[in-house]
């Protein structure tokens, strides 16, 4: 495994939405219990939305992107390294999961009303960005 991750999650969640089914998910898939920061605004027709957002790093990224690799299917792994080129900037790696799939305990890549999932490691040359994140995905090879 890479030496140096970080891991950003945020999670929109609508006022239809239970913000605690959420956090027990993170807790029950990722050991996940804590720190997370809980933002509330306005939507467009006023309604409550809010932003759950989590900053992880160093060896705590890297029991979180153990546990993904090991959640996902072998053909979902095998999609996102086919990808890694159009999911990667910047040396960020972008994961877009299910969030109904997420609170049934499930992890389902999904690009619409998804849980965002961004895993960075400094990558200094573009060229090798196919390379690092196979090596962060190695597990599933």
């Amino acid at each position: 495994m890479v030496d140096k991750l970080e891991v950003t999650i945020d999670v929109i969640i609508h006022a239809t939405e239970d913000i605690f089914k959420f956090l027990k998910s993170f807790e029950d898939i990722f050991e996940l219990d804590d720190g997370f920061t809980v933002n509330e605004t306005l939507g467009h027709f006023e309604n409550t939305i809010t932003i759950l957002s989590r900053k992880i790093e160093k060896k705590e990224a890297q029991k979180f992107v153990l546990r993904l690799i090991e959640a996902i299917s072998k053909e979902q792994i095998i999609k996102l390294l086919e990808e890694i080129e159009e999911r990667t900037v910047d040396s960020r790696l972008h994961i877009r999961l299910d969030k109904q799939e997420f609170i049934r305990g499930n992890l389902v890549l999904s690009e619409r009303d998804a849980i965002k999932v961004k895993i960075h490691t400094p990558i200094y040359n573009k060229k090798d960005t196919v390379k690092i994140f196979r090596q962060v995905f190695q597990i599933a090879n």
